[in-house]
């Protein structure tokens, strides 16, 4: 099953058949659920939504369907053409559009796409509101407009750079303080959006840019997502330009990863850490990021006598806690960075912006940086599941085994030990129990998660 209906949007991998694959029909049939989804929440008598995508080489064909069918509903249409996430997510409220769909699958392969559908305040669409979506996409219950009353098209691709002045009016970013250390700093923005937006980014703070895998033309290099095992390239680069560091996103770039000056990995989990502790040490404030993400954050967070939080997995539960407690910062683990002084979303603009500003006010490399966080390592596995497998079952009575420990249950069960934790759920896409520990050492948190495996199976009788 290569089509994946959920409440954040629909994705899929192009070509087969229809309803099992992200087909011309399918793209079409939840264009048409989204734009009637909006119609049906609105009294206005015109709406506008905005569209953009990244580089894949479905792009321009999932873009043209999606286009058509909401001029079909009468809806206008602001296209932005080549765009990331987080510009999209900027467009919307600026434009003061009614939603807007990113047309990107994110960190997956080439052969995928998919909708990213957001509200008029260019955030995710809540749970709630997805479903509905799907109710609508599943009953096919669209009234398309007539000839007299169909949409318009505006094409606008100026605002790659509107995203990137708006964060370089950010109060926290010195442009002025990079461009004195002269940095000099490769990029592989994947073959997609960000080899464009990234390095414009980096040359208006008057750093100098290496480019890798920096032509937008969707053909991905290596497995997009920006993980250790597939980033030999870009460490083996850093190293031979003698570079400050290194920077990799994802297709749609809103993950952000690092490599230090010594060619090793920054770690994901740290983009995150870093930004926050210069964001707290300037505005002190509360953080917050999901449950599987890093416990650095947190004591960090504590450094700067603020208050963490743990949300759901989720951008959208990460956004709507951060709301609920007035986070200053916030994000995932994986890389994303969601700054509200700009938006509610995910950013990786934003985080190498605070990033390099950060460091030129430090007298220190990348990579004396990251050893002065504390040190965590993660290990991530998962278990497959069989229909025979009560999931919720294992869950309780890993809950109930654990009792006096400090445990969490609003996303699976988390459980955090005194010196490591566990987070256990089931995935929302895939038959599997996903298993994250983190420790003091990289042993210990595979120790941890073999022995919890090891109790999991027991308890389940496999």
């Amino acid at each position: 099953m290569t089509l994946i209906k959920s409440i954040s949007g629909i994705r899929g991998t192009i070509g087969g058949k229809v309803g099992d694959n992200l087909t011309p029909v399918d793209a079409v049939k939840f264009a048409s659920a989204y734009g009637t989804f909006l119609k049906n929440n609105s009294n206005k008598e015109k709406l506008t939504v905005v569209i953009g995508r990244d580089a894949r080489i479905s792009g321009p064909m999932i873009q043209n369907l999606v286009v058509n069918t909401l001029i079909g509903l009468g809806i206008d249409v602001i296209d932005l053409g080549l765009s990331t996430t987080p510009t999209v997510e900027i467009a919307v409220p600026m434009e003061k559009a009614d939603g807007g769909i990113i047309l990107t699958a994110s960190h997956n392969p080439k052969q995928w796409n998919a909708l990213k559908l957001l509200n008029d305040k260019g955030e995710f669409l809540s749970g709630a509101e997805g479903a509905k979506i799907l109710e609508i996409a599943e009953a096919e219950a669209f009234d398309f407009s007539d000839v007299d009353s169909l949409g318009a098209i505006m094409m606008n691709d100026a605002y790659m750079d509107i995203h990137i002045d708006e964060v370089l009016n950010l109060p926290l970013v010195d442009a002025i303080a990079v461009a004195k250390k002269k940095y000099k700093v490769v990029v592989d923005g994947v073959n997609s959006s960000g080899g464009i937006i990234i390095p414009k980014l980096l040359e208006e703070m008057g750093v100098e840019v290496v480019k890798l895998y920096c032509e937008p033309n969707g053909h991905f290099p290596h497995n997009p997502e920006p993980l250790k095992e597939h980033l030999g390239d870009i460490c083996k680069l850093v190293l031979e330009e003698k570079a400050d560091f290194g920077i990799v996103v994802d297709p749609d770039v809103d993950r952000l990863a690092f490599i230090s000056n010594d060619g090793e990995m920054f770690g994901e989990e740290y983009t995150l850490v870093a930004c926050a502790d210069y964001v707290l040490s300037k505005t002190p404030g509360n953080t917050v990021s999901n449950m599987s993400s890093s416990r650095a954050l947190l004591d960090i967070t504590n450094k700067h006598n603020g208050s963490y939080q743990a949300s759901a997995v989720g951008e959208v539960n990460v956004v709507e806690l951060m709301k609920a407690t007035n986070a200053i910062i916030g994000g995932e683990g994986n890389g994303g960075i969601i700054y509200p002084e700009l938006h509610y979303g995910r950013d990786s603009l934003v985080g190498v912006a605070l990033f390099l500003t950060y460091l030129a006010n430090q007298d220190k490399t990348v990579a004396e940086l990251r050893a002065s966080y504390p040190q965590y390592f993660m290990s991530k596995n998962k278990i497959e599941l069989t229909p025979q497998i009560d999931v919720d079952a294992i869950l309780e009575a890993m809950t109930d085994k654990y009792k006096n420990e400090n445990i969490t249950t609003i996303d699976g069960v988390k459980i955090d030990f005194a010196e490591n934790w566990v987070h256990l759920r089931k995935s929302n896409t895939e038959p599997i129990i996903r298993i994250y520990t983190e420790a003091g050492t990289q042993n210990e948190a595979d120790a941890l998660a073999l022995r919890i495996i090891d109790e999991i199976k027991a308890i389940a009788g496999i």
